[in-house]
């Protein structure tokens, strides 16, 4: 089981995706989706791996095809680096620490829940969901909110 996680560069998480398998078919339902939500960005940094990579150039080429504006699009730079994607893997820590504490899942209907609980929990402690008559609601206020 694999949890796909991207996070701009300040640090909010943009999209996640919870699948089974790691590999080509995921990896593109990971991209379309996070592309059709959040739109194109000018690049993405991505650790070592391939599939991620073929991912992303087909789906910017299905992306680019599809564009019915007069502007051409340029492709989206990937940056592979081990380094690079430091922001991802410290967001990713907190995650990590959450489940290695429940030792595991033991359905994946039940670990994709969990994960999206867990991920909704930690966008709120970032303040990621913001409502405009109260700019900084408190951690209860928010879950009151997602509640009612």
């Amino acid at each position: 089981m694999y949890l796909y996680r991207a996070v701009d560069s300040l640090g909010d998480t943009v999209e996640f995706f919870f699948s089974e398998n790691r590999d080509l078919p995921a990896a593109k339902r990971f991209i379309r989706i996070a592309l059709n939500r959040h739109g194109r960005p000018e690049r993405i940094v991505i650790d070592g791996s391939q599939t991620n990579h073929e991912a992303i150039i087909a789906c910017d080429g299905e992306s680019r095809l599809r564009n019915r504006s007069r502007r051409t699009l340029k492709p989206i730079r990937i940056r592979q680096s081990q380094y690079l994607n430091n922001r991802i893997e410290q967001d990713h820590r907190r995650i990590k620490r959450r489940i290695r504490s429940m030792l595991g899942f033991k359905s994946t209907a039940s670990a994709a829940t969990i994960l999206s609980g867990i991920e909704m929990v930690h966008m709120m402690r970032k303040r990621q969901a913001r409502y405009a008559y109260n700019p900084a609601p408190s951690l209860a206020e928010q879950f009151e909110i997602l509640a009612a």
